[in-house]
């Protein structure tokens, strides 16, 4: 990991870069300054938003001048320890149903390494995920890292509606569709959980910092958990 730099983002945040690539390791820096930076902050802390890379910290200017919170942001850098892997987020399990029907790059990924799809949903299911970041559209999480032999491009042409629930790769990132949405990630499968709820509290299941698993199951267990089954349509030229 590089040194963490703390960069200008405007008249009330700063944007603290842990690294310029994607690392697993990355989380449990990113883990820790998000949990000493509230303890700095307190009150004067609006927001603070971890990526892959960096974190977005945005403070109440009414409370902090840019001098002075940069100042406490580089104090909390100075002493900073990363995580233990035994500290980190919330184990969440996602059930999948794995079908070409409802993932259909499912066959794609399986014609390219020579395996079955079976084998690809194994394999995508065998790993245990850092959420990293949240965005696109509500509730949406990037994941990662997925084994090498899956990462794949996004589609050349993206869908105009992406499924609820669809489960999808891009190159090494992966992630669960939180509502119906165009889309270009390749699809493999499909969880019956509603991800995304605006009248819930939590609105999200899923936050950065959490370690996900997704554990396979069957069509008939994914209807009785309310999944709707019905097949993909294909991208629109």
């Amino acid at each position: 990991m590089m040194t963490p730099q703390v960069e200008n983002a405007g008249i009330d945040a700063w944007v603290v870069r842990f690294s310029n690539r994607i690392d697993p390791a990355n989380r449990n820096w990113i883990t820790a300054f998000c949990r000493d930076c509230r303890a700095v902050l307190g009150d004067a802390l609006v927001e603070m938003v971890p990526s892959y890379t960096t974190v977005l910290v945005q403070y109440d200017p009414w409370q902090l001048t840019d001098t002075v919170s940069r100042r406490l942001l580089e104090s909390v850098l100075e002493r900073l320890e990363p995580s233990s892997e035994d500290t980190g987020g919330r184990l969440i399990k996602l059930p999948v149903w794995y079908d070409v029907s409802v993932g259909p790059e499912l066959s794609l990924i399986a014609e390219r390494n020579g395996w079955s799809p079976q084998r690809v949903a194994a394999a995508h299911a065998a790993t245990q995920y850092q959420v990293f970041a949240l965005g696109f559209v509500p509730g949406f999480a990037f994941m990662g890292l997925v084994d090498p032999a899956l990462a794949t491009p996004r589609l050349a042409t993206p869908r105009q509606q992406v499924p609820r629930g669809s489960i999808a790769i891009a190159e090494r990132q992966t992630s669960a569709y939180p509502q119906v949405t165009p889309g270009g990630w390749n699809l493999i499968g499909r969880t019956p959980l509603t991800l995304f709820d605006a009248t819930r509290e939590p609105m999200t299941v899923l936050e950065p910092g959490d370690r996900v698993r997704f554990m396979p199951i069957s069509r008939q267990r994914f209807i009785e958990l309310g999944g709707d089954p019905t097949p993909v349509a294909e991208a629109t030229p």
